[in-house]
């Protein structure tokens, strides 16, 4: 099923409507009804009852994302907040490691004393947590001086900044972000097929197929670096689905 997104968007935000100058322009938005006047809405093009929200010249317009473009915008969003729960997530690592680092002794000793109180039990299950992978990169851990898990948090938080940046940026819809994004998310690719060669899990493909959807889709629909014409063509079609420059080029268009 085909979603409206203009309609969706209004029922939940409510109707955009303006009052432009031009009087040709006006006169296709406008019309009198036995309730009142009607304004035809900026997002969806239905008439809204009341007075208008705005009036002016039809450039000071507010440029409302209809069709495409708020289609665009909900993808981005939906990025946004992806890499807000990521950027969270690496904080608590980051604050985690750090904890660690000062009290690594401490972690060992408790560590090793759970360790005794239960290999018995998955023994008896047939499991050896001496020869345990996990249990084997715990230990690993603690061999780290302090210096360097020190040093894994503040790229840990660095990581983080990032991804919470992108996400705000995302979230606004800010064209420094997208690009911000596209770069920090394919230098990352590389390491995130490494991880895949090294140890398969549904968790590290989902991911990469998620990083590697984000970039082809943001590259394309947004046009950064020159691709299908470019910001000025971004810029063309952003415009080109107002409801005003429809309506200006219809007008317009039945002069003689």
């Amino acid at each position: 099923m085909k979603i409206d997104w203009d309609r969706r968007t209004c029922a939940r935000r409510g109707h955009v409507t303006y009052a432009p100058d031009d009087p040709r322009l006006r006169v296709r938005l406008r019309a009198d009804t036995a309730l009142g006047e009607v304004w035809r809405c900026l997002r969806c093009g239905d008439f809204a009852l009341g007075e208008p929200h705005g009036s002016g010249p039809a450039a000071d317009a507010p440029l409302v994302p209809r069709g495409k473009v708020l289609r665009d915008l909900f993808v981005l969003r939906f990025l946004a907040v992806e890499r807000a729960v990521r950027g969270v997530f690496i904080v608590l690592v980051a604050v985690a490691v750090w904890k660690f680092s000062n009290s690594q002794d401490a972690v060992r000793r408790l560590f090793n004393e759970y360790l005794d109180t239960f290999r018995p039990v998955f023994r008896h299950f047939h499991y050896d947590l001496d020869h345990s992978p996990v249990v084997g990169t715990i230990q690993k851990t603690f061999g780290y001086k302090h210096s360097t898990l020190v040093l894994v948090a503040v790229l840990l938080l660095a990581y983080a900044l990032i991804e919470l940046v992108e996400a705000v940026g995302l979230w606004y819809a800010r064209r420094w972000a997208e690009y911000l994004t596209v770069v920090a998310t394919a230098a990352f690719l590389p390491l995130e097929v490494y991880e895949l060669t090294e140890h398969v899990s549904w968790l590290k493909i989902g991911t990469l197929a998620l990083n590697i959807l984000a970039v082809l889709y943001i590259l394309l629909t947004k046009r950064l670096f020159g691709l299908r014409g470019g910001h000025r063509a971004f810029e063309a079609e952003r415009r080109g689905a107002s409801l005003l420059e429809v309506e200006e080029s219809a007008g317009l268009s039945l002069l003689p």
